[in-house]
């Protein structure tokens, strides 16, 4: 009989490839995730089939955290302009927190790995996200751009942002702050 799977030994895994990506890329051997967990390199495979599999539940993962993390608190109740501001300050926060994960996204989103489901899924996670940006770009300058190019400059924008706030930490609020106001007034 097959031994049951550990949640403690999964997120182990994942956070050391997260750890091992920032490192050593994604090229990275399996057994150098699996050491830096504290497991077996056949123990890897007991929790990912193939190191795509292990790439692209990292990537589901830390989408999944990036878009819970952007939505805590969302205040229903304010303004479009509140809530984007909101989200948008969350999100360059998580980034400031978690530096390995923001680098292991950012290889892991432009890997060959990651499958076309994946990135549907991760996409599908920061749903309520896409929601705001469409509802905030609705009277605004970007109302007939396609929702990619927007995505696409709204990240931009993003990746400025945060690396400004780390290379500058003391004025990582008027980072922030510069960074969505430049945004806002592209979108609304």
């Amino acid at each position: 009989m097959a031994r049951p799977k550990s949640e403690d030994k999964r997120n182990a895994l994942l956070a050391a490839a997260t750890r091992v990506i920032v490192t050593q890329g994604l090229s990275a051997p399996t057994a150098t995730i699996a050491q830096e967990a504290g497991v077996s390199n056949g123990s890897l495979f007991t929790y990912f089939e193939t190191k795509a599999d292990l790439l692209n539940e990292l990537y589901l993962e830390l989408k999944a955290d990036m878009a819970s993390a952007a939505m805590d608190g969302f205040p229903d109740e304010a303004s479009l302009r509140e809530q984007f501001f909101h989200t948008w300050s969350n999100w360059m926060h998580w980034a400031m927190s978690n530096p390995e994960k923001r680098r292991a996204i950012a290889q892991l989103g432009v890997s060959e790995e990651i499958t076309e489901a994946s990135k549907a899924a991760g996409h599908k996670t920061m749903g309520s996200i896409g929601k705001l940006v469409e509802s905030s770009r609705a009277k605004g300058a970007m109302r007939d751009a396609p929702i990619g190019l927007v995505l696409a400059i709204m990240n931009s924008v993003a990746e400025a942002t945060m690396d400004y706030m780390v290379q500058d930490p003391e004025n990582a609020d008027l980072h922030c702050k510069a960074g969505v106001e430049a945004l806002w007034r592209m979108l609304a």
